[in-house]
């Protein structure tokens, strides 16, 4: 059965009539809203955390670098046409640095400020300074540079050494540059996911990077030269490079632990160099390029320079290190790692195994040969030293004899087409065993016509050509 009801048309009327009258005002019918709350109010303890307190304790030392790299540029096809030559193009790069004393020393990563003709460092309050570098480590990725600035917010360095897997990682930094329109820095959390990480393939880097700190932390473009923080608000590390597939990051940071950053700096402000420690061991190297075989391989002594400290300790090839004072050798990846924290005239407490047995032996630690080798100096920018047995034998060379370079300026390195670590083995028709050898065969020639000199760079041999007017 179906229902119905039936309204009367005065009924139908006065509901209409209600339904157009004004509404009531919103205060007769609800309660306002509270104002928000003035920017004087007080946070909430719980808002507050060790993170917040970490980033405000360390966002004021952390700045933006930017660099200014002049390339040249070939001509288009019109300006080739006009006979007009290569022009020169400005490059901008960014990058992020840590200001590790009041009187403006920051450091930043060495790929930063890598062939940089000019560097300005942005602070947090978007005050804008020229710096100058006062020292770069390209092996361990460091560098330090200066502005001129007073009382600046300065960053407290932690201990690498005391890291935990697993506990708060904070890296600040400036992710992508200006692109976000801000001076100050940003942040992004995550938690230490290793340590003494081995990158030796597939890093967004200039070249392999030995006993990282490993984080989840996002870090970017950008962010490279910025502080990786603990939750107590001290720097553990300096974030250096990602692993990446897409070139953005996908949780896998790594940063250069601070206690060897400290140790980089400490150098390159006393010296404008970093001292590298020497004992006088090459390890063996798995035949195969797979890294997982070196991994596996054990830490295995294949040379011991005769008059080395090494030698003297009474080291042998086939010997393995076991362990670096408390620190366990695994690979030839940890014993690189080792020697990047060591000192040049350190004692250093080794554990060996020889065959079935195993015992302790101590060695000194020293320069590396060439740095107390009688130095020949040519056309006043270029440094030679005559390549010694030790020197032979540290460096892998080919050579039976010929002129390690030492130290070059940068214009003289593009001028001869030579670079620090190769060795000169031949100038004209000059066979050049000795540093001297180099230097009386560079006058000779000078002002003589094209050079043609011959070259041991890693392993191959290059000629280049130049001339000396």
């Amino acid at each position: 059965m179906i229902a119905r009801r039936f309204f009367s048309l005065a009924a139908v009327a006065a509901a209409f009539a209600a339904c157009s009258r004004p509404a009531e005002s919103s205060a007769q019918t609800s309660r306002a809203l509270p104002p928000p709350p003035s920017r004087s109010d007080s946070v909430s303890d719980s808002r507050q955390n060790a993170i917040t307190r970490a980033v405000a304790k360390v966002s004021p030392a952390v700045v933006t670098v930017q660099t200014e790299q002049v390339q040249q540029v070939q001509p288009d096809m019109w300006n080739w046409f006009l006979n007009s030559g290569p022009t020169s193009r400005a490059e901008a790069g960014l990058g992020t640095g840590v200001v590790i004393r009041a009187d403006g020393v920051i450091v930043t990563n060495a790929h930063v400020v890598a062939g940089a003709q000019k560097i300005s460092v942005m602070l947090p309050d978007g005050a804008v300074y020229p710096a100058k570098i006062l020292g770069v480590d390209a092996t361990q990725d460091v560098a330090v540079i200066k502005i001129d600035a007073r009382n600046l917010p300065v960053a407290t360095l932690g201990n690498s050494d005391h890291v935990l897997v697993g506990e708060w990682a904070i890296a600040i930094g400036n992710p992508y540059g200006f692109m976000l329109g801000n001076p100050e820095p940003s942040v992004t959390v995550g938690v230490i996911s290793g340590t003494g990480r081995n990158l030796v393939a597939g890093a967004n880097g200039p070249q392999a990077y030995f006993d990282m700190i490993q984080t989840d932390a996002a870090i970017n473009p950008g962010n490279s030269g910025g502080a990786l923080v603990d939750a107590d608000g001290d720097v553990i590390g300096v974030n250096s490079s990602i692993y990446t597939p897409s070139g953005g990051s996908v949780g896998l940071g790594f940063a250069i632990p601070i206690n060897r950053v400290r140790h980089d700096v400490d150098d390159l402000l006393a010296h404008g160099e970093v001292r590298r420690p020497w004992i006088g061991v090459k390890l063996q190297v798995p035949s195969s390029d797979n890294v997982r075989d070196a991994i596996a391989q054990h830490a295995v002594i294949a040379t011991v320079v005769p008059g080395s400290p090494a030698a003297r300790a009474g080291l042998r090839p086939g010997d393995v290190i076991v362990r670096e004072n408390d620190r366990t050798i695994h690979n030839m990846y940890d014993w690189e790692g080792a020697l990047l924290d060591l000192g040049v005239g350190q004692s250093v407490r080794l554990h060996m195994r020889r065959g079935d047995r195993e015992f302790d032996t101590t060695v000194n630690t020293v320069d590396l040969p060439e740095v107390d080798a009688p130095k020949v100096e040519v056309l006043k920018q270029l440094e030679l030293v005559t390549v010694t047995p030790a020197i032979r034998a540290e460096r892998n060379l080919r050579s039976q004899a010929g002129a390690l370079v030492f130290k070059v300026s940068d214009s003289m390195a593009q001028q001869l087409g030579i670079q620090t670590g190769d060795v000169i083995v031949r100038i004209n028709d000059v066979n050049i065993r000795t540093a001297d050898d180099a230097s009386r065969a560079l006058d000779h020639f000078a002002g003589g016509g094209p050079i043609r000199m011959y070259l041991e760079r890693s392993g191959t041999y290059y000629a280049t050509d130049f001339e000396i007017r």
